[in-house]
């Protein structure tokens, strides 16, 4: 009798989790269903009641106006250009650093090292003011430039590689020197195929922080040209004057990339963040 009402109370609770679950998940996808559909209502669907949950007019026009009206090409490839520079450029210093960090030995190693995760406690906010009176000062500001170096600067990113390579036996590398290999081989062919998951979670991770960093890309940008997706999205709120679906699918435009690259590398994101930022 004891093992059935404890199977039945499992059960219970099981079926009540689940229940739970899904309506955390109805709740939290709701919000990209409606931005998604509205993209594709017309202006007067918006001002119906009761709202329509699926657009009855079925419409393309909103991306069609979008694209006719605006810069929206040009704003997609300068987001999708720096965001791409910048997730390279970071994952590529980071392996470095992470592995001289890692598995070099010299003197102040772990200073260095506490010393530069110690600022990430440093709100980036404070830093915002220098950052633009120095991008300024090298002529860098509304351009490529100004945008990716100031973010190359990732305490976050060196600490994830650098705890991901610590787990690396020494054993390998050992093995790899005894066959000849140098230092630059054996962290080429050793080392940063060991390292894909945790590079993987990065580039995720610089992908999509650089791709919605409204507030640096604000400060830096001036010319219409130059402009991000998020910025040029944001700019379409005119006074009295709100296109609703038109800034719906814009926002649509702007999250795709993300979720692309999500999807694409969930794998390793999942393997780079129970595994590698844990370990050393």
């Amino acid at each position: 009798m004891n093992t059935k009402k404890t199977s039945a109370g499992d059960l219970s609770l099981s079926i009540a989790g689940h229940a739970f679950l899904i309506l955390c998940a109805i709740v939290w996808l709701f919000p990209f269903y409606w931005g998604i559909t509205g993209s594709f209502k017309n202006e007067q669907a918006w001002f119906e009641m009761p709202p329509q949950l699926f657009p009855h007019d079925f419409s393309f026009n909103n991306y069609v106006e979008l694209f006719r009206k605006t810069k929206t090409v040009q704003w997609f490839w300068n987001s999708l250009y720096v965001s791409v520079c910048t997730m390279l450029l970071v994952c590529t210093l980071s392996c470095m650093a992470g592995y001289a960090f890692a598995k070099l030995q010299f003197r102040g190693r772990d200073a260095i090292f506490y010393f530069m995760i110690s600022m990430m406690m440093l709100p980036k906010y404070v830093l915002l003011v220098p950052l633009f009176r120095m991008i300024k000062d090298f002529g860098w500001f509304d351009t490529y430039t100004g945008l990716i170096i100031p973010e190359l600067a990732v305490p976050f990113g060196i600490f994830l590689i650098r705890q991901f390579m610590v787990a690396i036996p020494g054993e390998l590398m050992e093995s790899a020197k005894l066959d000849g290999c140098n230092e630059f081989s054996t962290f080429w062919r050793i080392v940063i195929p060991l390292s894909a998951p945790a590079i993987a979670a990065l580039a995720i991770f610089e992908f999509v922080k650089s791709w919605n960093d409204y507030v640096w890309q604000l400060i830096i940008v001036s010319s219409d040209k130059m402009k991000t997706l998020p910025l040029g999205v944001a700019g379409l709120q005119q006074e009295n004057m709100i296109q609703y679906g038109q800034l719906l699918a814009g926002a649509t435009l702007s999250a795709l990339p993300m979720i692309i690259v999500f999807v694409a590398f969930q794998k390793f994101f999942t393997r780079g963040i129970t595994v590698g930022a844990v370990k050393g």
